[in-house]
């Protein structure tokens, strides 16, 4: 099966590098893809790259952006960090003479391995909902950009609702708290900013690691039970999802005091669970669904065009395919953007950088873009480059998600001063100046 699919991935970004190569490159914007749509985290590969290209196909069915067509060819990773440098090394300089606008790994290890790399090629890094934390500091980290949730403001909301569902955050003093996490960069990301929460508000942190790609995890369910923590937050990944579920109904601990962290939110997550999975929460920056007119709009120009990008058309409309036409919207948008400042013409790296520190979606924009109620408002700027923070929660009914909250806010205030620290210690480390964000404009 796994032969099958990924001679038939390799056919495909074969087949879309051919084209986007074939076409005529003087007016075109382009954007090399580190993609991967084989191996245990295929499923949030191919669902969010689908959902990426099918947005530019889209945009460009519907004149492209102010006339400029977008282009775009794909490098298989496998989630794997030096197949990933390799793959940033390989597309970065453009296609046939059209400049590139950003790299959009999806990929924690393989944003870390190549931040310098973006940074000195002056190409931005997109990480959306993940990535480095500090990063958000636009004035050390002018290249690299966790849109929406940055990992720090993903736990800071999950505890706020943990305290939300106690009566305050006061009550959470003397609670239990479990998290169970990918034994990977991504997984370990929030590890010490959870600790100085446990110490602010008086709860018992356990911190249980689960080793990639997450398939055995009787001995930390064990655990678990004994504990008898009166909340689990999972911080997994793939495959690991699902054992985790399948797993806490074998130890007996109820699935709707687990909550799983944004990647650990998705159709995929959820259904191979079957029975185990009903009642479980997790959280969202977008929901699921296709009753948005920008969804509607894909299928009629894309989908039904026979020019669809997921192999299986049911994925149309899931966490992770409207994740990638999210984060569609945001690339576009700071495309556009830019082009307000420097022409409607194919723009540098450094001049779709500036688009991107200039995001500013209001309501306004998102009913003109079809997407209100998908995305949430986003204003960027040289000091922040995540702009959000804001997550809803879901709960999975045993056959699809149901939100379940309104947003519910990280406390920015509070990590500020722990990202803007970390930041200055690595532009130390780097030699780095940073940037007077008081005179950017």
């Amino acid at each position: 099966m796994l032969k099958r699919t990924f001679v038939r991935s390799l056919a495909l970004a074969l087949s879309l590098t051919a084209t986007a190569m074939t076409a005529h490159a003087d007016n075109e914007q382009y954007f090399p893809l580190q993609s991967y749509r084989v191996g245990p985290y295929a499923a949030g590969g191919t669902g969010f790259f689908g959902g990426f290209i099918d947005y530019m196909q889209y945009v460009n069915a519907n004149g492209g952006v102010n006339g400029v067509k977008l282009t775009w060819s794909e490098c298989e990773t496998e989630y794997v960090v030096e197949k990933g440098v390799e793959c940033y090394e390989r597309l970065k300089k453009g296609l046939n003479g059209a400049p590139a606008a950003a790299t959009n790994p999806l990929s924690v290890g393989i944003a870390y391995a190549t931040l310098e790399r973006s940074t000195a090629d002056k190409l931005p890094l997109i990480t959306i909902n993940h990535g480095r934390t500090d990063s958000t500091d636009g004035s050390v980290f002018p290249y690299v950009f966790p849109l929406q949730l940055n990992p720090y403001s993903e736990v800071s909301a999950i505890i706020n609702y943990i305290g939300q569902q106690a009566g305050g955050l006061d009550k959470l003093k003397g609670k239990k708290i479990v998290t169970l996490y990918h034994g990977s960069p991504y997984g370990k990301e929030t590890n010490e900013v959870l600790q100085t929460l446990a110490d602010k508000y008086g709860f018992e942190l356990t911190l249980a690691e689960v080793p990639h790609p997450g398939n055995e995890q009787q001995s930390q369910w064990l655990n678990i039970r004994r504990a008898k923590p009166d909340w689990v937050i999972l911080r997994g990944w793939g495959v690991m999802n699902p054992v985790a579920l399948k797993t806490a109904q074998k130890v007996g601990y109820p699935a709707d005091h687990i909550i799983g962290n944004i990647w650990s939110n998705s159709e995929e997550d959820a259904a191979p669970a079957g029975a185990a999975a009903k009642g479980f929460i997790s959280i969202t920056t977008h929901p699921s669904g296709t009753d948005f007119p920008v969804l509607q709009g894909i299928k009629k120009s894309v989908l039904d065009a026979g020019k669809g990008n997921l192999e299986d058309p049911k994925r149309f409309g899931t966490v992770y395919y409207n994740l990638g036409v999210v984060n569609g919207i945001l690339n576009v948008e700071a495309v556009r953007i830019a082009q307000e400042k420097f022409g409607k013409k194919p723009l540098t790296g450094e001049q779709v950088r500036w688009g991107f520190e200039h995001l500013n979606i209001d309501e306004a924009r998102l009913k003109a873009l079809g997407a209100e109620g998908l995305v949430q408002p986003l204003k960027l700027s040289c000091s922040d480059h995540e702009g959000g923070g804001a997550v809803r929660f879901q709960q999975w009914d045993g056959q699809k998600w149901n939100l379940i909250s309104d947003w519910v806010q990280a406390d920015r205030a509070l990590l500020r001063p722990i990202i803007e620290a970390s930041s200055h210690k690595y532009a130390q480390e780097k030699g780095i100046t940073p940037r007077d964000c008081s005179k950017e404009s």
